[in-house]
């Protein structure tokens, strides 16, 4: 089986394809692949360390660091194995500090991956030096979206005889209230279907037969009618990870809570969510840049809310484009 270790690799900067443009240069965004996988990892990096809440959900959380403040964040495939990109993220801002190792220079990463080996045949990961690789493409106001970075070989959804997969990815939003800035990723890896704003299932539990998309409350009412006994048994391995950053100012309390606010927010667009089978990690991130009288931190959330959902959502529209 093609491995990391008797595979020659090349970590590869995707060029070309659908990105979402915005306009938010306090952090940049880099991306590194293994063709061989697919799989790779998505970097957000920041100049100086920014106030971050971590909120953690489900039954299945592969993460590392969970820190308040983070000089970068790291989402990788390759299951807990994918972690050593976070670390490979770490020795390149290492690197790039002239190898400085007092207390107040160590730069603080946190980490999150999915299982993405369902999709593929083989055992590479997301190591350290797709790590470094991906801190070194870094650029502001660029993330690719769809089949790219940690969403390569991402999916979602389940469905008659576990056959209702679909391949999913990563997705992006960025939205501007006043002086306010949001900008929203994420990794969908789930358990379950992707909903649009009508509440109809546009991605995962899909028919291969009829190619309809059912709620998973329906499938087990038509699973129940056929008498065909209980659920499909849940394989695990699903997550989704998502990354939300907003130039308004907030204290600890208030970020906490914003993270849990757009954190919950998203069952609307992944539905089931949070269940045993994946490990949901949410980022929400402050650079304290601005205060916004007009947008209060309950408003702030409620934006963001749809922000996420925007990116879910641009994320089919790329996948049903073909990617």
């Amino acid at each position: 089986m093609m491995n990391n270790d008797n595979t020659d690799l090349t970590p590869v900067v995707p060029e070309g394809g659908p990105v979402l443009a915005f306009d938010f240069p306090a952090f940049s965004v880099g991306v590194a692949e293994y063709a061989e996988g697919p799989t790779g990892c998505t970097v957000f990096r920041f100049p100086a360390p920014v106030k971050t809440a971590v909120d953690l959900r489900g039954g299945s959380i592969g993460s590392i660091g969970n820190r308040e403040w983070n000089h970068a964040i790291c989402l990788a495939g390759g299951s807990s194995y994918g972690l050593a990109a976070a670390t490979g993220v770490a020795a390149e801002l290492l690197a790039r500090n002239g190898y400085a190792t007092e207390p107040e220079t160590i730069a603080a990463v946190s980490g999150a991956i999915i299982y993405d080996f369902r999709a593929r045949e083989n055992a590479i990961i997301a190591d350290a030096a797709l790590g470094r690789a991906a801190v070194r493409a870094a650029r502001p106001n660029w993330f690719p979206l769809g089949p790219r970075g940690a969403g390569c070989s991402a999916m979602c959804g389940r469905g008659p005889e576990q056959t209702g997969r679909e391949h999913s990815g990563q997705g992006g939003a960025f939205r501007r209230i006043g002086p306010t800035k949001i900008a929203a990723f994420t990794v969908v890896n789930a358990l379950g279907a992707i909903c649009d704003r009508q509440g109809r299932v546009i991605r995962g539990h899909r028919d291969p037969q009829t190619g309809e998309h059912r709620h998973y409350h329906e499938e087990l009412d038509r699973i129940r009618r056929r008498g065909a006994g209980g659920p499909p048994e849940a394989t695990g391995g699903n997550t989704t990870l998502t990354v939300v950053i907003t130039n308004q100012r907030l204290d600890r309390r208030q970020l906490t809570q914003f993270a849990r606010q757009v954190h919950s927010s998203m069952a609307r667009a992944i539905q089931p969510f949070h269940t045993i089978y994946d490990g949901d990690v949410f980022y929400g991130v402050t650079t304290d840049e601005i205060d916004n009288p007009d947008l209060d931190e309950v408003a702030l959330g409620v934006e963001a809310s749809e922000a996420v959902w925007d990116a879910i959502l641009r994320l089919v529209e790329v996948m049903q484009d073909g990617g």
